[in-house]
């Protein structure tokens, strides 16, 4: 009778689902729902006063759907903790969006996984094996969409730290180079971001784009150590801006933090080295060596339980 009971629910959650997604879609394209707003239309003569950052998709919904969408999305920051964190990961992991979109994609996953949370149940419950532990397959699809974005931001700043002390060594023999042979740090920076492919000669070429905009170089290197958060990285700047403040040698502060990465990254390797040795170990002690042991044993226990001398 229960399972009876949670199938006709399940169907009618089913079709209510259909109705309201067809009177939705039949609102939306309705030309009163549908029509710019006035915002929406006056926004491309003010942006550079009203909205500096670039217009928010929201204008083009009415505006109670969209109060509505940006209480969501505060009480949702509000509940993460704040928005300085994942500013400062956004950056360091090198992603181009600001905190209220990464906010929209950590929404969109809760939502994402509480529908296929949802239709899971429904579709155990059509098959009859429906359960009360199946009521919460919503809730952790939930949990699961916003784990799962916020993985993908930790994945994408480890990597990008990895990939920066792999090209930093590089970088700095390239611009000791220059240095050595009569070229400018600016101009040496400069042929860096212009020649150099991948992430730090990226940043490399934002740095000296601030540059050329007015910024001093010690301020935008400063800035540069600020956007990757690289521990090697940042000693590295720490002793250029030093070296300008001071007047000292560049060519030869530049070989000798190219030394010390070349070496730090020597030493990463050989750590790196160490746990891949280790994590091959698992499998050797807990599934050859095993098997190994119990095809040289299980023959002779066979013959002693058979009786054969």
């Amino acid at each position: 009778m229960m399972i009876l009971t949670a199938t006709n629910v399940a169907i009618s959650i089913v079709l209510g689902s259909a109705l309201g997604a067809g009177l939705c879609c039949m609102i939306a394209a309705s030309p009163r729902w549908g029509a710019p707003t006035l915002s929406r239309r006056i926004a491309p003569y003010i942006r550079d006063i009203a909205d500096p950052l670039g217009l928010t998709p929201l204008a083009s919904y009415p505006t109670s759907l969209a109060g509505a969408w940006l209480g969501v999305r505060s009480q949702l920051d509000v509940i993460a903790g704040g928005s300085t964190s994942i500013n400062r990961r956004l950056r360091h992991a090198g992603w181009r969006i600001d905190t209220a979109t990464y906010r929209v994609r950590q929404l969109t996953g809760m939502l994402a996984g509480c529908t296929l949370g949802a239709l899971t149940t429904i579709l155990l419950s059509l098959t009859g094996q429906f359960s009360i532990a199946t009521l919460v397959l919503p809730a952790v699809g939930a949990v699961a969409g916003v784990v799962t974005i916020d993985v993908t931001l930790s994945r994408a700043l480890k990597a990008r730290s990895v990939r920066i002390g792999s090209e930093l060594p590089t970088v700095l023999e390239f611009l000791s180079l220059c240095v050595s042979a009569g070229e400018g740090l600016f101009d040496s920076l400069k042929r860096v971001g212009h020649t150099g492919v991948g992430e730090l000669a990226t940043e490399i070429e934002t740095t000296t784009l601030a540059v050329g905009t007015g910024s001093s170089l010690p301020d935008a290197l400063a800035d540069l150590a600020r956007r990757t958060s690289h521990p090697a990285l940042d000693r590295s700047i720490d002793h250029i801006i030093s070296a300008i403040e001071r007047g000292a040698p560049l060519a030869h502060v530049l070989q000798a933090q190219a030394n010390d990465a070349r070496e730090e990254a020597k030493r990463s390797l050989i750590e790196q080295a160490g746990r891949k040795e280790i994590g091959m170990l698992i499998p050797l002690v807990f599934i050859i060596l095993p098997l190994s042991v119990l095809f040289a044993v299980f023959p002779g226990i066979a013959i002693l339980r058979l009786g054969i001398s």
